[in-house]
């Protein structure tokens, strides 16, 4: 019986950070052994917003090296640039055709990213949420590990493609989203009630896998709790529940057991043990994404290698959906 077949992408940004690590690539690396895996480096996604091109090109080589640095091995997985699969910008053609207007209208990140300036915004911001479902349903993926926040585009997802099912025949696979237990969204240590993120206007809320130690140390001290003294997960705690759930995440535990194990600590006792939680599981990773750095032919060979396997599924996959809808032969 064949494996469940996992899509899932990753905009190059350069190296990632703690978030990215638990609220993705950690549950990416656990997944190889008993899933059919293909990962993407979603380049295609960054021109949605102004971009430098050389900046571009070096992130994405820096994305790589962290992905194998963090566990995924090319043996046992895709590796791909999204952006050297023409397949991808093709298909996102054919279901914009059965794509409707209010759907993309109504996406919550595209309101929160414009705001105010809906009618600046680039129609590839509009309309990138096709980009996305054409991603998925190109490599028949049954699952897709996302956050709390892109699982509205899943589902839109899913939408355009039992319409295009229903008009066309059994093109697609129709996929589930599936979210990770604890770490799923890691918030920024200084302001809690927004995810970690690059495009912060400080670098102290974020834990790269860069960072050295003592970085670590120090933006782990510095996050921002409450002045209760009280450990315990609230909504009235934001700083203090995301620090929970940020050890739940690199201890694979259930964060209420956290939770139990520090009810009577002091928070600069808890803060200890996180930061000893995570120059352990940040320094190895660290170490890893220098060595693959120093070696530029290894990256593209992995990635060459991830083009040629990516692109025999979605050819096959575009070829049905072209043929379904009427074109060719």
């Amino acid at each position: 019986m064949p494996l469940p077949r996992v899509l899932s992408g990753i905009q190059p940004s350069g190296v990632p950070h703690l978030g990215n690590y638990l609220g993705a690539v950690k549950q990416w690396v656990e997944m190889q052994s008993e899933r059919d895996c293909y990962f993407m480096i979603a380049d295609l996604h960054t021109i949605t917003l102004p971009y430098e091109p050389e900046r571009l090109r070096a992130d994405r080589i820096a994305l790589v090296a962290s992905l194998l640095a963090c566990g995924i091995h090319p043996e046992r997985s895709v590796l791909f640039l999204q952006s050297s699969v023409r397949e991808h910008t093709g298909l996102t053609w054919l279901l914009s055709s059965a794509t409707q207007m209010g759907e993309l209208s109504r996406m919550v990140q595209f309101k929160e990213k414009t705001q105010d300036t809906q009618h600046a915004a680039s129609a590839a911001l509009f309309s990138y949420p096709i980009l996305q479902a054409a991603d998925i349903l190109l490599y028949d993926a049954t699952e897709v590990p996302v956050g709390d926040d892109q699982r509205q585009h899943i589902e839109l997802c899913r939408d355009v493609a039992q319409r295009f099912n229903s008009r066309f025949g059994e093109v697609f696979v129709i996929p589930k989203a599936v979210t990770p237990i604890a770490g799923g969204r890691v918030m920024d240590l200084q302001h809690p009630t927004r995810k970690m993120s690059k495009s912060s206007e400080s670098d102290q809320g974020l834990l790269s896998l860069v960072d050295s130690d003592d970085e670590l140390a120090q933006k782990i001290r510095r996050a921002v709790t409450d002045s209760e003294g009280a450990i315990y997960i609230s909504d009235a705690k934001p700083g203090l529940t995301n620090l929970l759930y940020l050890m739940a995440g690199l201890r694979d535990a259930e964060v209420d057991v956290i939770e139990a194990e520090y009810r009577a600590a002091t928070y600069s006792k808890f803060k200890e043990d996180l930061v000893e939680c995570v120059v352990a599981s940040v320094a190895p990773i660290r170490a890893r994404i220098r060595e693959y750095l120093d070696d530029a032919p290894a990256l593209s060979s992995v990635l060459r290698a991830g083009q040629v396997k990516a692109s025999g599924v979605a050819g096959a996959t575009f070829d049905r959906a072209m043929r379904a809808m009427g074109f060719g032969e």
